[in-house]
C-alpha cells in the first residue's frame, strides 16, 4: 500500500546507492542527486553504500523506508529487493519477480513475446557454447545485436555485420556475463517511453552521434540528441506509450520504468528491453520526460518514493 507525505515524513529513509557491479558508477550519481531531492523536500534521508554488510547497515541505520538507486546485479535483479521483503522494510522499485525478469533479457523477451507484444527475432548463447556457434544458425540475417544478457547501461554491447566478427563479439559479452543475447538488428528511431506509477508519461526519440545508444553516448559525452515529443504521427505516438504500459505490466513494473523501442520506417514498434531502475542523473532519460511533462525532479523523487510498498505478506490469523 503507497503511503502518503504525512507518513513518510516521519520515516527515516535510506537512499541505496553505489553497489557491487559494472554500474557502480552511474547509481552514486544517482543515488546522490535523489538524495538531495529528498532532503529539499524535508525528508529525514540518509545514504548508503550498498555492501554485503547490507542488513547491518538497515539496521544500524534504523531504515524504515528504502528508495532503491541501485542498477543492475544485485540491485536491479530481485536480490535486494528479496532482502528487503526478508526485512520488512517497504522499498521503491519493482517487486523481486519482475526485477528479476526484466533483468534477463532472454526471459523477459519470451515473456512479452507471450503477451503478443513485438519484438525482434533472438537467441541465446553461453559461454560454454562459444567455441561451437555457427552464425548460420541464428535464423535472421545480419547484422546482429550482441550484448550482455543481465547486464544494463549498455555494456559490452556490439553490433555485428559479418559473420566473422562474432568470435570477437561474443568475448566482450562474456567478461561482463555467461550469457549473451543475439538479436536481430532493427534499423530505425530509438524512442524510449518513460511510465510512472503504471502510467506512460511520455515519449522521447533518443538520436546518438554515433552509431548507436552506447554506454559513453549515456553518461559521458554531450552529442546525443533528445528530441521530445517524439516526432511520431499521434496514432504511432499513441501505440508507443500503450505498448510500453503494457510491457510494464508484463513485468509487474513499479515506480519509474523505462522502455526501450524501435520504430523503423514502416511504423512497426519492436521492444528492445525493459529497464526497472533507470538512471536518474543530468543524461537520464526519465527526469528529462518528466520535465517536459511538467514535473520537476524533486516532484519526480517524491512520487516514485509514494509507491514504496511491500509485495509479500502473510496471512491474517483467525
Amino acid at each position: 500500500m503507497s503511503m502518503t507525505r504525512e507518513e513518510m515524513l516521519e520515516k527515516k529513509i535510506g537512499v541505496l546507492y553505489g553497489g557491487l557491479n559494472s554500474e557502480r558508477s552511474v547509481s552514486l550519481e544517482t543515488g546522490e542527486v535523489i538524495y538531495q531531492a529528498l532532503l529539499k523536500k524535508g525528508y529525514n534521508a540518509v545514504l548508503i553504500d550498498q555492501g554485503r554488510d547490507l542488513p547491518q547497515r538497515l539496521i544500524e541505520e534504523k531504515i524504515e523506508v528504502v528508495f532503491n538507486a541501485l542498477h543492475g546485479k544485485w540491485g536491479e535483479d530481485g536480490a535486494v529487493q528479496g532482502t528487503l521483503e526478508v526485512m520488512g522494510i517497504p522499498y521503491t522499485s519493482t517487486s523481486i519477480l519482475g526485477s528479476a525478469l526484466a533483468m534477463d533479457k532472454y526471459q523477459a523477451k519470451i515473456a512479452f513475446q507471450a503477451a503478443g507484444l513485438p519484438i525482434a527475432p533472438f537467441t541465446m548463447v553461453s559461454k560454454d557454447e562459444c567455441g561451437k556457434f555457427n552464425p548460420s544458425s541464428l535464423g535472421f540475417d545480419l547484422p546482429a545485436v550482441v550484448k550482455p544478457n543481465s547486464e544494463g547501461s549498455s555494456s559490452g554491447i556490439s553490433i555485428v555485420k559479418k559473420a566473422e566478427e562474432f568470435q570477437q563479439a561474443l568475448q566482450k559479452v562474456f567478461k561482463l556475463d555467461s550469457y549473451a543475447l543475439v538479436e536481430k538488428y532493427i534499423v530505425g528511431k530509438e524512442i524510449q517511453v518513460t511510465v510512472l506509477n503504471g502510467k506512460g508519461l511520455g515519449a522521447i526519440w533518443v538520436k546518438p552521434a554515433r552509431e548507436f545508444y552506447d554506454f559513453e553516448a549515456k553518461y559521458k559525452t554531450d552529442d546525443t540528441e533528445y528530441i521530445y515529443p517524439a516526432p511520431l504521427e499521434e496514432m504511432l505516438y499513441n501505440e508507443c506509450i500503450r505498448v510500453a504500459e503494457q510491457a510494464n505490466k508484463v513485468i509487474r513494473g513499479k515506480g519509474a520504468t523505462r522502455v526501450d523501442l524501435i520504430v523503423n520506417d514502416n511504423g512497426e514498434i519492436i521492444i528492445l528491453e525493459l529497464n526497472t531502475l533507470p538512471g536518474m542523473t543530468s543524461h537520464s532519460l526519465v527526469p528529462k520526460t518528466a520535465l517536459a511533462e511538467g514535473i520537476v525532479f524533486e516532484d519526480l523523487v517524491e512520487q516514485i518514493l509514494f509507491d514504496a510498498s511491500l509485495e509479500l505478506f502473510e496471512p491474517e490469523g483467525d
